[in-house]
């Protein structure tokens, strides 16, 4: 039996005198955890209320408290005229004195005590910056977004009576009018002829892509990209255990002749693709390939995962229809995202699938999430049904249009013959390759030393190619300049010289 004498009681025991747990409270769970983790070992006396109340800095009567408090749990045994006295724990092994590492008492542990699996597949690609300047890959910029606006809507819908019995009772699933709307939104928008049993709503794209897999996909199936693609999206086939098969991309999108000749070789179960503004390049797939697209995947059978990445994004003409709109065989499953260019709390991913394939999806989102967001839902389905969101896009497409004919005009002032880009037709990004020899992971460490945080996710290099695909729609035309600027003087500092 330990000495009370020999137990640090001090070292372990710490009060926080700013924290409104009350200090009895603190010591009798220190005390507790001590105990649990056999610091104190069973049948140790306690030293008296007196002496810890000496050692702690504090009322008598306040030890006394905490020490009814943990005999109340059942850790201690308070024996008139005797003492208190730590009950015996028969399932925990004893620890003697030179087991006990009484400076470690509050520590979280630094290893679990079992094992479990790692993924490196799904390691963050993101890190910790702390730079004042960034590019990303194309978002939007909430400071022009109607926040007051936005606000007033769900402000409104969070204190309406009707709304709040949905908080309790209501799912997503059933979420009828909201879902009704959004399919009226994607028939007027996207050409598409779905009603709200063709649509499943997710918290973001990814989600839905997550589904997608876990519904479509087994180990082995193998499932065609871009050469370039999205990086996201391939995590997560390769998570599912799909083999990933690579396709080139041009200045008409996806090669459509090459996906032929692996369909000849292989048995393809998904082509995954971003037809409207291709991620990373932002270049549109053509009405041409779009019809041998469909073609071959009802030739061959294979699934085409349609990712409208950026579709509400076009500057120059009407943009083209998805595949979905004219995929009269089922074998388009259209993904997306909703209010993107509202703020990044406002958006929401879709699914548009025939039912038999959505009822399975929506387990796996009754898993994931099986409420949603509901208040959120009702304020996008307002700004739906008042025409709100139309007004909003018009807005904000004059604005990032605006942006990017302003970024383009940089591009070329800054990097003349450097560089090589074609203006796109929508987007929030340029897709830029390099006419000069430039490291580019040496770029972005560099870039980040001068304050400015160029992401490794937007940096595409091999023995052919160096590319970075650049966002603008975060950015005004001020801080365009000192990002370019930054850019301009961290890669001739690091060209080669002559």
């Amino acid at each position: 039996m330990a000495s009370p004498v020999k137990i640090p009681y001090q070292s372990f025991i710490k009060i926080d005198r700013n924290s409104t747990t009350a200090v009895y409270m603190q010591i009798a769970n220190q005390f507790s955890n001590a105990i649990q983790r056999n610091f104190i070992p069973e049948g140790t006396k306690l030293p008296g209320t007196r002496t810890i109340a000496t050692l702690l800095s504090v009322n008598r009567n306040t030890v006394i408290a905490a020490f009814e408090e943990i005999a109340t749990q059942g850790w201690i045994e308070m024996i008139p005229n005797k003492g208190c006295f730590v009950l015996s724990k028969k399932s925990i092994r004893p620890k003697t004195s030179t087991d006990i590492d009484y400076q470690n008492i509050q520590q979280y542990p630094s290893k679990p005590g079992y094992s479990f699996q790692v993924n490196n597949v799904l390691d963050s690609p993101y890190e910790t910056n702390h730079c004042d300047y960034m590019f990303n890959d194309g978002t939007t910029d909430t400071r022009i977004s109607q926040l007051s606006q936005l606000s007033s809507f769900y402000s409104a819908n969070l204190k309406r009576k009707s709304n709040r019995k949905k908080l309790y009772n209501i799912k997503s699933e059933d979420n009828y009018p909201f879902k009704s709307n959004m399919a009226n939104y994607l028939n007027l928008s996207r050409g598409l002829h779905i009603s709200k049993n063709n649509i499943l709503i997710t918290r973001n794209t990814e989600m839905s892509i997550y589904i997608a897999c876990r519904v479509l996909l087994s180990p082995g199936d193998k499932v065609i990209v871009a050469k370039l693609s999205y990086y996201s999206s391939n995590m997560t086939f390769q998570e599912t255990g799909a083999h990933v098969l690579t396709v080139p991309v041009d200045e008409h999108g996806i090669d459509v002749q090459a996906i032929e000749e692996l369909c000849k070789s292989h048995t393809i179960r998904m082509l995954y693709l971003t037809p409207h503004h291709h991620y990373p390049t932002t270049v549109t797939l053509s009405a041409q390939r779009r019809v041998k697209l469909l073609n071959l995947a009802r030739k061959y059978g294979f699934i085409i995962l349609e990712d409208d990445y950026d579709y509400d994004f076009h500057y120059d003409k009407s943009p083209v229809l998805p595949l979905a709109s004219v995929d009269s065989d089922g074998m388009v499953v259209y993904i997306g995202s909703f209010g993107k260019s509202l703020a990044p709390t406002f958006e929401h991913g879709f699914i548009v699938a025939p039912e038999s394939v959505l009822i399975e999806m929506q387990k796996y989102l009754r898993l994931l999430d099986p409420r949603g967001d509901i208040i959120m839902e009702q304020v996008l389905n307002e700004l739906i049904e008042e025409g709100e969101i139309f007004r909003y896009l018009k807005k904000a497409s004059k604005i990032y249009k605006e942006r990017r004919d302003s970024f383009a005009e940089l591009l070329q002032q800054f990097f003349n013959n450097d560089i090589h880009f074609t203006v796109p037709a929508g987007g929030l990004a340029i897709w830029t390759e390099w006419n000069i020899p430039i490291n580019l992971m040496q770029l972005h460490k560099q870039c980040a030393k001068n304050n400015l945080y160029l992401p490794k996710t937007l940096l595409y290099q091999d023995r052919k190619l160096t590319g970075m695909r650049l966002g603008f729609g975060h950015l005004t035309k001020d801080e365009m300049e000192v990002n370019l600027d930054i850019l301009y003087r961290t890669i001739h500092a690091l060209k080669p010289s002559k």
